[in-house]
């Protein structure tokens, strides 16, 4: 009967551990934020703002595109 009682104390202490684990997860998994996307002044397409160029209030996808912007 002991046996039986420490199996499943166990198994409820088991259960705790993977359910609080699972929780955190999912926690973490909200902490990521969305990043605004702007639109190349040259060619149209979308991109995160920080991985933009920015030259004059202008955002471009990449150094080619503003220099072509320029001209």
């Amino acid at each position: 009967m002991s046996r039986l009682l420490l199996i499943i104390a166990v198994a409820v202490v088991i259960y705790l551990l993977v359910r609080s684990f699972r929780k955190q997860t999912s926690q973490q998994d909200k902490a990521i934020t969305a990043e605004d996307m702007v639109r190349c002044a040259q060619c149209g397409v979308h991109l995160p703002k920080g991985e933009s160029v920015v030259a004059n209030g202008q955002f471009f996808c990449s150094t080619e595109h503003r220099d072509a912007y320029r001209k």
